[in-house]
This record gives C-alpha cells, structure tokens and sequence, in this order.
C-alpha cells in the first residue's frame, strides 16, 4: 500500500486525479461514480478493464458506448470517434514511482485519445505496473508486456517467438523487429498534465492484466 500512496502522491503533483482501491472490484464505484449518464464512453484494448468487468457494468446500466469488441464493429470509425468522447477509459503498460504512464501502441489509437481529445481520460492500473522508473518501464514491456500480448493476439513477431523484444538489449530501446504484425510502434512518455484532472488514474491494490 505504501508503494501506492508514493505513486499516487507524485501523480497528483503531475496533475493527475488519483484514486486508490483495494480491489478491482471497487473500480466500477469510482468509474460510475465520474461517468455521466448521458456520457459517451470509447475505450481501449486491456486486459485490465476486462479483469475489473467495467466495460460489461458500464453497458448493463446503460451508458453509451463506443464498442469495439461488437461484431462487425466499425473499428476505425470508432477509434476515431472516441476523440470526440466524454470520457476514455483504458489501461497503462507502466506507472513510476514518480507519477509518470508509459505506454506502447501498434496502431496508436489509445496513446493517442490519451494524449488528446476525449474530456476525460480515466486510466486503470494494478501494482504490478508500478515500476522504479522510465528504465524499468521500457524493459516492463520488452520483457513482459508485448511478449504476452503479442501471444495472447496470435501474432507473428519475435517476442511471441522468444519472450523477449528483439531490441532489449540494444541501445536502441525504442525500436523492435520486423514484423508487420509489431505492435511495440510508438512510446509514449506521459509527464506534467497541463490541463489539470483531464486524466484520471485509478490504482488498483491487486495485479491486474499485463
């Protein structure tokens, strides 16, 4: 608890509205309790949100959504249309101690409506994704992240092959491999938010996710 209270505190001096929970069952209360009812909800892809059960509680009270995960969704209209939504919800790849998301996207569409657009952003993460700093962030995801994602999706690159990204022991860390199914494309540092509150973390006292 004491890790969440530090990360949290150095959150909130970056500008993020920061809640901490012990499990992720309390995550929907804090969610429902930010979301407007004639909100429109888009999302990203994560594992932690499917673990928390929002996306299906948010959807069985009503609210609007932005769902992707529907068959024969329109996926790139709805990436583009979560810019214009009220509120984003989606996951990080790794929090610091010191209160800064790193992130790393193939397609870009959840760094980017977390960078911009939507009015509110609300991120959900477990400890596991307090690292020490930006280090041990980028070689969270080289090491862990991408590799079980890259599994879990199916797809064929080198970390799903070998556990490892390609580029882990270069000094190019933010490169990778080959494949056009790679999803390590873009890093996304995210520090002082100037508009204050935009975005919301909420830390979760359990593992959630990758």
């Amino acid at each position: 608890m004491e890790l969440l209270k530090k990360t949290a505190q150095n959150l909130e001096k970056n500008n993020y509205k920061t809640y901490i929970v012990n499990s992720k069952e309390e995550v929907y209360g804090i969610v429902k309790s930010l979301v407007n009812k004639d909100s429109v909800i888009g999302f990203g892809g994560s594992e932690s949100l499917k673990e928390t059960a929002v996306l299906d509680l948010l959807e069985k009270d009503g609210y609007t959504l932005l769902d992707r995960r529907k068959e024969g969704a329109d996926i790139p209209k709805i990436y583009r249309d979560a810019f214009s939504a009220d509120f984003y919800l989606c996951s990080s790849n790794a929090i610091t101690e010191d209160g800064l998301l790193y992130n790393v996207d193939g397609n870009a569409n959840r760094v980017a409506a977390l960078l911009f657009g939507p009015e509110n952003v609300i991120v959900v993460a477990g400890v596991n994704k307090i690292v020490k700093n930006i280090n041990e962030a980028v070689k969270r995801v080289k090491e862990y992240v991408a590799p079980k994602n890259c599994v879990r999706l199916g797809l064929d690159t080198y970390c799903a092959k070998t556990g490892r990204c390609i580029a882990l022991d270069s000094e190019e860390k933010f490169t990778g491999c080959d494949s056009p199914k790679r999803i390590c494309c873009d890093y996304v540092i995210s520090g002082r938010q100037r508009i204050k509150d935009r975005v919301k973390v909420i830390l979760v006292n359990e593992e959630l996710g990758y």
